[in-house]
């Protein structure tokens, strides 16, 4: 099943359940609220009855008339409720003008009418009043003993205080309603459900609407980055995901371009990687086989000149070998470390010193500056010589320059020590800065195989600088060539 079915039927039987309960309870509470205002108003409507036996007490100084004749209890309850809807129906009467004796037995005698007739044909004045206990009230008397009626455990019953003079001389007792029974209330309730459950076709139908939308807004983006995805498994790197949404899908699409961003500069990396590693392997191969064919051949003499030249090549070809093999060990993190605490000011002023003379050789002046006070960060001395060792190569191969600057810093706030180095050479064009530091990368105009390198050097510092949890970029220098910076933390308690 897709997830725009389950979506749709997750939120769909949810919203059912919910709106479900909803009419039901609220039809619990209608029919309760009608119980509770039913036994209510009965009890308003015995407030007459209850004045009426504050005065039979009063009149009699107790309740003996009525303990005595039950019937008459009947007659205050009939009086005072007959307008009123809570009067219960009265015992069956024989219809008036009826004469006594046996109904007669011809066939033309009239057919006798239901009993329920009866009730309905009498005139109200001529029905019998109900005694108590079928009208279903009790009277009690101030100790709760019974006057009139029959007192049942099982029931339930609203109690009405009677009071003379602040005093309590008795309780009326009515049987509270446990359920609608009039005709009207059942009408009511009948019409209150019929309405909540058109309600809640209404209510789903929009519900089945706005679910239908949500699922479709919520799985289309999910199809458009499934496809993407599929395209991208398949090598297309260029597609692109552009959904306008500031949601968690929105971010999720970013997050799939930049995915498919960063492979596509993988995946041309490595072609240029490929490309250059067989164009630096090739050369001095070709060099190594020309003239080892051209001493076999005859063509050169076998002397030691030569034998020395094609030795050069396999010196270079191993440089190359080994410089390949530390990358891949800094890849897979087979380069070992061991880390101490290293007072870099005091280390770079000696290995400024050290290579002074190397510089001065090439007519290049080193300059420091250099902060006074020690400057601990927690690294590792002989990797640290190995990027410095690059850098300043890097300067007297490529750079062409008559100065270099080194210059020290710290900044307390962010925690780092920053040193830039930088010349007065050619420089580098602005476009190739940032990929200086990439596998075999060399610019052209500046970088040739003369000088031996193939463009393995920096790459080597990235990694270096990097397993010290640091930063190492190129930018245009002051001096008018190129400028190395390099960001290590510095060591903290």
């Amino acid at each position: 099943m897709k997830i725009h079915n389950k979506l749709f039927l997750v939120l769909f039987s949810f919203s059912f359940l919910l709106v479900a309960m909803l009419v039901l309870l609220i039809q619990w509470s209608i029919g309760k609220g009608m119980i509770d205002y039913v036994n209510n108003k009965e009890q308003d409507a015995l407030q007459p009855l209850v004045i009426a036996l504050q005065e039979q007490y009063q009149k009699e100084g107790g309740w003996k008339s009525l303990r005595d004749n039950p019937r008459y209890f009947g007659r205050l309850v009939y009086m005072h409720l007959k307008d009123s809807a809570f009067l219960p129906p009265p015992p069956n009467r024989m219809p008036p003008n009826r004469e006594r004796g046996r109904p007669p037995r011809d066939n033309n005698a009239p057919s006798r009418p239901e009993p329920s007739r009866f009730r309905e044909d009498l005139d109200p004045e001529r029905r019998l009043p109900p005694t108590a206990k079928q009208a279903g009230y009790l009277l009690l008397d101030g100790q709760k003993e019974t006057v009139v009626g029959r007192y049942v455990d099982s029931v339930d019953y609203n109690a009405i205080a009677i009071e003379v003079q602040g005093v309590n001389i008795g309780w009326l007792l009515t049987a509270k309603r446990e359920k609608v029974t009039d005709g009207y209330e059942l009408d009511f309730i009948k019409q209150q459900q019929h309405s909540l459950w058109l309600i809640m076709v209404i209510t789903m139908l929009l519900v089945s609407l706005v679910t239908l939308l949500l699922a479709k807004h919520i799985a289309e983006p999910v199809k458009l980055i499934m496809h993407g995805m599929h395209k991208l498994t398949q090598g297309d790197y260029l597609q692109k995901i552009h959904l306008n949404r500031r949601d968690e899908l929105g971010e999720l699409s970013r997050d799939f371009n930049e995915l498919a961003n960063t492979l596509h500069e993988n995946e041309n990396s490595r072609k240029r990687w490929l490309a250059n590693i067989s164009h630096e392997l090739r050369t001095p191969v070709a060099i190594l086989r020309g003239e080892l064919e051209a001493m076999i051949d005859g063509v050169r003499p076998l002397q030691r000149d030569n034998i020395e030249s094609a030795n050069d090549e396999v010196k270079h070809l191993q440089h190359l070998i080994d410089d390949l093999h530390q990358l891949t060990s800094a890849d897979i993190g087979g380069m070992h470390y061991r880390k101490q605490t290293l007072d870099f000011t005091a280390w770079l002023a000696s290995e400024v010193k050290k290579y002074s003379s190397y510089l001065a050789t090439s007519g290049i002046e080193l300059v420091l500056n250099s902060a006074e006070y020690p400057v601990n960060i927690f690294a590792d001395s002989t990797r640290l010589c190995q990027l410095f060792e690059n850098i300043m190569n890097n300067c007297v191969k490529y750079a062409e320059a008559k100065k270099v600057s080194i210059s020290l810093t710290v900044d307390d706030t962010a925690q780092l020590l920053k040193v830039t180095i930088e010349d007065d050479g050619i420089g580098v064009p602005e476009q190739h800065l940032a990929n200086l530091f990439e596998y075999l990368y060399r610019v052209e105009s500046s970088r040739n195989r003369k000088t031996g390198g193939a463009g393995l050097g920096l790459s080597i510092c990235a990694h270096i600088v990097s397993a010290h949890h640091g930063k190492i970029s190129a930018q245009q220098s002051s001096l008018g060539g190129l400028a190395i910076v390099i960001n290590i933390p510095l060591q903290t308690n």
